[in-house]
């Protein structure tokens, strides 16, 4: 707690090099591409709704370390871009050209989806869901739910699988995409299941290098994942009680109780749930990994420079002044 409260004022919220001509600045990532590889920055910006909310201490690296245990532990499954590490909070990757969608693999009904057919919205991916479901009940078997990849600012759209051939990608590709995140999905349940977890659902994006078919961005991350605590799934579901979290969805959850769900403006996040949040994303790296998570303190900026230059992936004189 105290560890955390000290980096309160040393989170990394924006990174700005001269590094490469061409670059991109996501939610959370600060993407430089260098010819055939990209310096990825994963800042500790936390976003929730399609809006930037602020900072969280240690988020970066905690999902730069996540993602790296998965690209390393499912490199058997899907290929991915996972090239190094060179900065706990840094991954050098393959570059590759994203397809213009993400596929979302989901074991059970909740988050957005529950918020939807509560509603009565149903079919938008081209199949009904059953009736009659209630909050967080597991579906017979896992079920995609792709979306648009829409540009930063924008909102994610529902789509369905004839859609996204017909209109945005090849066949052969996409039914090989769904393949892997299904495959992926299911690796990631049985190891979560191993250590406690239950790996609720997940989001996938995919790239192409040449004509070969890569996992990109991220994997099984608490930001692109939902994680509930195994044991007490069955009697908090019978119960009709929220379950336990270890993901961004704490944050959802207490945006929505302040009465924000994306229209207008958000509230400031408090040091209590900043804190609360930080807690569980480094909770989660435990439980997973089997290690406790150790953090870098400290000025972020300076060590993520210091790093990339002992690596020889950038210069002085990439450094933006002021």
């Amino acid at each position: 707690m105290n560890s955390i409260k000290e980096q309160l004022n040393h989170t990394l919220k924006e990174f700005s090099l001269n590094l490469s001509k061409d670059s991109y600045s996501g939610k959370v990532r600060e993407n430089y591409y260098l010819d055939d590889k990209i310096v990825m920055i994963t800042t500790d910006r936390v976003s929730a709704f399609d809006h930037i909310l602020g900072t969280i201490p240690f988020k970066g690296e905690v999902l730069t370390q996540v993602a790296k245990f998965w690209f390393e532990k499912t490199k058997h499954i899907a290929p991915n871009h996972y090239i190094s590490d060179p900065d706990p909070q840094v991954l050098l990757t393959l570059k590759a050209k994203p397809l213009p969608v993400e596929i979302i693999v989901r074991g059970y009904i909740t988050g957005s989806l529950w918020r939807d057919y509560s509603k009565g919205i149903n079919n938008q991916y081209g199949f009904k869901i059953p009736d009659n479901m209630v909050k967080d009940q597991k579906f017979d078997n896992p079920i995609i739910t792709p979306t648009t990849k829409a540009e930063y600012g924008e909102h994610d759209e529902a789509i369905s699988k004839e859609e996204i051939i017909s209109e945005l990608v090849d066949k052969d590709i996409y039914e090989k995409a769904e393949k892997y995140a299904m495959d992926l999905y299911l690796e990631g349940q049985k190891w979560a299941n191993e250590r406690g977890l239950i790996l609720v659902d997940t989001k996938y994006e995919f790239g192409m290098i040449g004509d070969e078919l890569y996992v990109i961005d991220e994997i099984h991350t608490p930001d692109s994942s939902r994680y509930w605590v195994k044991d007490q799934y069955e009697e908090r579901f019978k119960a009709g009680e929220s379950q336990l979290m270890l993901d961004k969805e704490n944050i959802r959850q207490w945006l929505i109780e302040k009465g924000f769900s994306g229209e207008g403006t958000p509230p400031e996040l408090s040091n209590d749930i900043r804190i609360l949040l930080s807690e569980k994303y480094m909770e989660l790296y435990k439980v997973l990994t089997g290690e406790n998570f150790a953090p870098s303190f400290g000025d972020v900026d300076s060590r993520i420079i210091k790093n990339l230059k002992e690596n020889n992936l950038m210069h002085q004189e990439d450094i933006n002044e002021g």
